[in-house]
C-alpha cells in the first residue's frame, strides 16, 4: 500500500507539471478556463455569451456585429419595412386603387415623441440598474471569498503533529468558496443540479439536496430543434424557451431541489465553527472577520436573486412595448406628405433606433443570463479561483523571514542601500534620514519642474536611464543639498 500511495502521489504531480505544457498534458481540461479561446471566426459566436470581455476588436464599434442586437432586429425590421412599403404604394401608386392619401399631420410625432422617448428612458435606466446592481453583488462576492480565504489560509493555525491534515482540511474550505461561487452562477441561470463540468467534482462529497435530485434522473433537457433554434437566436417570443422549465420539470416530479448554495455556506460555515471550538482560529477578531465574511457571501446571494426575481412590473412592459409599436406603425403615415417613397428607408432607420433600444432594455433586465451583453459570470468564478490560488500557492511565513533580506531597499528611491546595510548604523543615523527625506523630495521635484526641457514635472529621460527625479541613484552634482550625504 505504501507503494501505491508513492504512485498516486507521483501521478498526481507529473499531472501538474504537465499542466505547465498543456501540449504535452492528457489532463482533464479545466473548466475554469474560459472557454471562447478560438481566433477562427465562427457563426454560434456572435450568438453564444457571454462576450469574453478579454478579447480585443479591431474594428471600430459601428462595424462590430458581436453583441449587437442586429440578430433580433431582423424579424421587425421585414416587417416595418413591409408596412412602409404598403403604406407608401396604396398611397401613391394612383393605378391601383385610385387617389388614397394616406399622409397626416406630423403634429402627432411631436405630441407622441416625448411620451415613447420617456418610456424608452424609463426602460433603459431600469434595466442597466440591473445590470450594474448584479456586477456590484458579484465583486462583494469576490471580495468576501479573498477575505475568507486568507482567514483561512493564514490565520487558522495547524494543530500540533497534524499538519499535512490541516492543510488538506484548508484546500477543502477553499473549495467550498469556489464551489459557492459556481454554484450561485447555475442557481441564477435556473440550474440547480450538480451534474455541471464545473461543479460536479467540487461537491460530490457533499450530501446535498441538489446532488439527490440529480441523481435521480429528471434534469435531462432536449435539444432544440432547428427552427427552435433559429427562433430562439432571431429573439421570437413564441420560439423562446421557458428558462424555468428544469425546474418546473421537477416539482412536477415531486424532487426537491434545495438551495445548493446556501447548503454549501452550512459547510462551510461548519468548519469555521469547528475551528473556533479548536482554539485553532482563537482570536476574536479574526473570528468576526471569518463570520462577516460568511454573512457577506450569503447577502450577495440573496441580492443577486432579487435582483433576478424583481423584474420591471409587467404593466410598465407591456405598456411601454404597446406604446412604441404603436408610435413606429405611426410613423409612416406622418413621413409620407414630405419623403414620399424615401419614407420606406426613413421609417425602418427611426424603427431601428426606437426599436433597438427597447430590445437592449429586455436583453439587459437579466444580467445572469448566457445572452452575449450579460454579465460574464465564468470569468467572475475564474478570478475566484486563481485568487484563491495565488493565496495557497505559498505557506504563511513569519515577517522576519522576508524583511531581514538583502534585497529589501526600505528606503527606495532614496537609498539602495538594503536590510543588513541599514542595521548595521545606528538609530540616530536612520532618523535623520527619515526627517530628511521630506527635505529631499522637495528639492528633487524643484529641480525637476526648473529643468530645461521638462514641462509640468515630467521627465524626459529615456528607458534605460536612471530617472533624474531620484538624483541620489546617480552621479551627484553641484545642485544636491548637503542632507544627501546620510542616504546612502
Amino acid at each position: 500500500m505504501p507503494g501505491r500511495t508513492r504512485s498516486v502521489s507521483d501521478s498526481d504531480e507529473r499531472t501538474i507539471a504537465g499542466s505547465l505544457h498543456p501540449t504535452h498534458s492528457r489532463e482533464t481540461p479545466n473548466p475554469f478556463v474560459h472557454r471562447r479561446r478560438k481566433t477562427k471566426l465562427e457563426v454560434d459566436d456572435y450568438f453564444e455569451g457571454p462576450r469574453d470581455i478579454a478579447k480585443h476588436s479591431k474594428w471600430p464599434v459601428f462595424f462590430q456585429m458581436h453583441g449587437s442586437i442586429m440578430p433580433k432586429m431582423v424579424v421587425p425590421m421585414l416587417f416595418i419595412g413591409s408596412w412602409s412599403t404598403l403604406i407608401c404604394c396604396l398611397s401613391l401608386l394612383d393605378h391601383w386603387i385610385g387617389h388614397l392619401d394616406l399622409g397626416i399631420d406630423s403634429v402627432l410625432l411631436t405630441v407622441t415623441g416625448f411620451v415613447v422617448a420617456s418610456a424608452l428612458s424609463l426602460r433603459s435606466s431600469t434595466a442597466y440598474e440591473r445590470y450594474a446592481e448584479g456586477r456590484r453583488y458579484w465583486g462583494q462576492l469576490t471580495l468576501n471569498c479573498q477575505t475568507l480565504g486568507r482567514v483561512i489560509w493564514l490565520h487558522v493555525r495547524n494543530r500540533p503533529g497534524e499538519d499535512k491534515e490541516c492543510i488538506l482540511e484548508k484546500l477543502t474550505a477553499l473549495n467550498l468558496l469556489v464551489a459557492y461561487a459556481v454554484a450561485l452562477k447555475h442557481k441564477l441561470r435556473f440550474e440547480p443540479y450538480t451534474h455541471y463540468d464545473d461543479l460536479s467534482e467540487l461537491v460530490e462529497h457533499l450530501d446535498t439536496l441538489g446532488k439527490t435530485a440529480t441523481e435521480s434522473g429528471v434534469f435531462e433537457p432536449k435539444e432544440p430543434n432547428f427552427f427552435k433554434a433559429v427562433g430562439e437566436r432571431l429573439g421570437l417570443n413564441f420560439a423562446t424557451s421557458n428558462p424555468r422549465k428544469v425546474i418546473k420539470r421537477a416539482r412536477e416530479e415531486g424532487v426537491p431541489l434545495g438551495n445548493l448554495p446556501l447548503e454549501i455556506l452550512c459547510y462551510l460555515a461548519s468548519y469555521i465553527d469547528d475551528k473556533i471550538e479548536e482554539t485553532t482560529l482563537p482570536s476574536p477578531g479574526l473570528q468576526t472577520v471569518a463570520w462577516t465574511a460568511i454573512t457577506g457571501i450569503n447577502d450577495c446571494m440573496v441580492n443577486t436573486e432579487r435582483v433576478l426575481n424583481t423584474p420591471l412590473p409587467i404593466a410598465y412592459s407591456i405598456a411601454i412595448s404597446q406604446i412604441t409599436w404603436v408610435y413606429v406603425l405611426l410613423l409612416p403615415f406622418q413621413l409620407l406628405p414630405k419623403l414620399g417613397w424615401v419614407t420606406i428607408p426613413a421609417n425602418m432607420l427611426a424603427a431601428y433606433i426606437i426599436l433597438g433600444l427597447l430590445f437592449i432594455g429586455r436583453e439587459v433586465e437579466n444580467p445572469f443570463g448566457n445572452d452575449v451583453n450579460d454579465l460574464p459570470l465564468e470569468l467572475y468564478c475564474g478570478n475566484i479561483v486563481e485568487d484563491l490560488h495565488a493565496i495557497t500557492c505559498r505557506p504563511r511565513r513569519k515577517a522576519k523571514e522576508w524583511i531581514a533580506s538583502s534585497k529589501n531597499h526600505m528606503l527606495f528611491p532614496h537609498s539602495r542601500s538594503d536590510y543588513h546595510t541599514w542595521m548595521d548604523r545606528s538609530e540616530g543615523s536612520i532618523t535623520r534620514v527619515l526627517r530628511q527625506r521630506p527635505m529631499r523630495n522637495a528639492h528633487q521635484e524643484k529641480e525637476s519642474l526648473s529643468r530645461p526641457g521638462s514641462a509640468h514635472g515630467k521627465s524626459t529621460s529615456r528607458p534605460g536611464t536612471t530617472n533624474a527625479n531620484y538624483p541620489s541613484m546617480a552621479s551627484p552634482t553641484k545642485n544636491q543639498p548637503h542632507v544627501s550625504e546620510h542616504i546612502v
